[in-house]
């Protein structure tokens, strides 16, 4: 008989639940999710420039290699020589590449 009562208590206070939360005005914008600024309802592939992704896999992978630079000044400080000559290696490396990418023209913004 408990169950009963409770059972029915539950069933008045999710008809009460859902009689006062009835939305009065439904819009577009508020039924959809927001996504940064961008209209959700338009087409899918908007294009994006080719330069913006070329630049940032650029940036992404220099900025890995600064990564792996900056751990050998705190480890190798004892192996001065060892040390310098491997820094000079991953700095000549670094340069060589950022040279590529400039003479192929991946760095221009506008081409």
């Amino acid at each position: 008989m408990i169950y009963m009562l409770f059972f029915i208590i539950l069933i008045i206070m999710l008809m009460i639940n859902m009689i006062i939360s009835k939305k009065l005005f439904k819009n577009r914008e508020k039924s959809s999710p927001f996504e940064c600024g961008f209209d959700p309802m338009s087409k899918n592939r908007l294009p994006f420039s080719m330069s913006f992704y070329l630049i940032s896999i650029i940036f992404l992978i220099f900025d890995i290699e600064i990564a792996m630079i900056l751990p050998l000044t705190f480890t190798k400080l004892n192996l001065f020589y060892l040390f310098s000559m491997n820094l000079l290696m991953i700095l000549f490396i670094l340069i060589i590449g950022l040279l590529i990418e400039w003479k192929e023209g991946a760095l221009k913004w506008i081409k």
